[in-house]
C-alpha cells in the first residue's frame, strides 16, 4: 500500500478549435490506505484526474507520487495501480477464474498455482467463488461488477482506481455493493481513489471528499466537514439533498446582530460574533438547507433566528420524511421535515430558522462568509469513523 499525492497536476486538451483545461492544478495527498472520493458534476475534470493517475492520460504539467517514486513519466503497467471502470470490460470468452488470473499471468512471474490460489482467496472476500467456472453471459450485472472488482483486487496494487463502478447497477444492488465495497477496502487496506457523480456514494463511502468544478478541486475534507462548512457557494449548493436554498441578500443592522432580508423580507438572522468582519450594508448570498427549514411550533432558539410567513405549494411525501415547496414572496424555498408534518397546497404556515443554520457566501467570489454554527470560527464536525 502507499500514499498517493498529486502537486499541482494540469491537463490541457490542444484542438483546431484551441485549448481547453480539463484539470487545473489539481493537489491533493492521498493517505496510505485511505478512501477518497472524488465527486462533482459531469464534464468537472473527475475521471480525467483518475485516469492521470491511472496513465491512461499524461499530464500537461505537474507530478504525481505513489509512495516514494514520481510516475507521471511511467507506463500504466509500470505504476502499480489498479482500474475499475463504469464498464465490466471482462473478456467474454473467458470464466471468472480466466478474466482474474489474466493480469497475473501477463505481468508477474507467478506459477500457475501461486495464480490459481491467488484468485480462489480474491473471489472468496468477494463471494464469487461459485462463479470461477463462469462466463461473463452467464452473469448478472452484479455478479459481473464484482469480477470486475477481483479482477483489480488480484493483483495486490498499490492504489485501487474506480470509475463510476456501480452505475449500470439497479438502485437496490448499487446501494449493497457500496456496502461491499467499503468492506473489502477496508479488510485491504489498500489506498482507493473512487469517482462519482452520485454525492450519496461520495457521503456514505468516502473517508474525505474532493469536490470538483469546472477542472478545479474546491475542497478537500470529510464529508461531514465538507456539509457543515463548505469553502464556497457551490460547495455548499452541491452537497445536499434537496439542494440548499441560495438566494440574493441584503444584511442590515439588527441589535446585537445581523438581520438577512431577501426582497425585504428577513430570512435570517445571526449574531455578529458569527462573522469575521463587519458585514452590515453588505449584499451576501443568503442559504439555508431544506432540514433546517422547521414548520414546527417550537420556539426561537436562544442564539436567536427568525420566523417568516410562506405560502404551501407541494408536498411531496418521501415516505421517511416530506418535501414541501414554499412561496415566500416572489421566491420558492424547499423544506424537508418530518412525517409528521404535511401541510396543504395554499396552507399559510411559519417558517424558522435557526441563527446557526445561516450560511452566508461572497457574491462576487463565492467564498464562504459563515458557515453552520455562531462563534465565528469553523469547528469542525468529529470525523465519522469508517470501515
Amino acid at each position: 500500500m502507499a500514499e498517493l499525492t498529486l502537486h499541482d497536476v494540469t491537463k490541457v486538451y490542444d484542438d483546431a478549435e484551441g485549448t481547453e483545461t480539463a484539470v487545473d492544478e489539481a493537489s491533493v495527498a492521498v493517505e496510505d490506505g485511505e478512501f477518497l472520493v472524488l465527486v462533482g458534476p459531469s464534464g468537472c475534470g473527475k475521471s480525467t484526474t483518475l485516469r492521470m493517475i491511472a496513465g491512461l492520460e499524461t499530464i500537461t504539467d505537474g507530478t504525481i507520487e505513489i509512495g516514494d517514486r514520481e510516475v507521471q513519466h511511467l507506463a500504466p503497467s509500470e505504476r502499480d495501480v489498479a482500474m475499475v471502470f463504469q464498464s465490466y470490460a471482462l473478456y467474454k470468452r473467458m470464466t471468472t477464474r480466466e478474466n482474474m488470473g489474466y493480469g497475473l499471468k501477463h505481468s508477474t512471474d507467478m506459477s500457475s498455482d501461486e495464480r490459481d490460489r491467488q484468485v480462489s482467496e480474491s473471489a472468496e472476500l468477494l463471494g464469487i467463488e461459485e462463479l470461477l467456472d463462469d462466463k461473463p453471459e452467464e452473469m448478472s450485472g452484479g455478479q459481473k461488477q464484482r469480477v470486475a472488482l477481483g479482477r483489480a483486487i488480484v493483483r495486490d496494487p498499490d492504489v485501487f482506481l474506480l470509475d463510476e463502478p456501480l452505475s449500470n447497477l439497479d438502485a437496490k444492488l448499487r446501494s449493497h455493493m457500496r456496502t461491499e465495497l467499503q468492506r473489502i477496502q477496508s479488510e485491504l487496506g489498500v489506498t482507493a481513489v473512487y469517482v462519482t457523480h452520485d454525492q450519496t456514494e461520495a457521503m456514505t463511502m468516502a473517508d474525505r471528499i474532493a469536490i470538483m468544478n469546472d477542472g478545479i478541486i474546491q475542497q478537500v475534507d470529510p464529508p461531514e466537514v465538507a456539509y457543515d462548512h463548505p469553502n464556497n457557494e457551490f460547495v455548499g449548493a452541491f452537497l445536499g439533498s434537496p439542494a440548499m436554498n441560495v438566494f440574493d441578500a441584503v444584511v442590515r443592522e439588527d441589535g446585537d446582530g445581523y438581520a438577512v432580508d431577501v426582497d425585504s423580507i428577513t430570512l435570517g438572522r445571526v449574531p455578529r460574533e458569527a462573522v469575521e468582519d463587519d458585514i452590515a450594508g453588505e449584499s451576501v448570498r443568503f442559504g439555508v438547507r431544506p432540514e433546517d427549514l422547521r414548520l414546527d411550533d417550537l420556539p426561537d432558539d436562544a442564539a436567536g433566528g427568525c420566523r417568516f410567513p410562506a405560502t404551501v405549494t407541494v408536498t411531496e411525501y418521501q415516505g421517511n420524511d416530506n418535501f414541501v415547496y414554499l412561496d415566500v414572496g416572489d421566491r420558492s424555498l424547499t423544506a424537508r421535515v418530518p412525517p409528521g408534518i404535511y401541510p396543504e397546497p395554499g396552507d399559510e404556515v411559519t417558517v424558522r430558522v435557526a441563527a446557526e443554520d445561516v450560511f452566508l457566501f461572497d457574491p462576487e467570489t463565492t467564498a464562504a462568509i459563515k458557515t453552520r454554527g455562531i462563534d465565528g470560527e469553523r469547528t469542525d464536525t468529529q470525523p465519522i469513523t469508517r470501515g
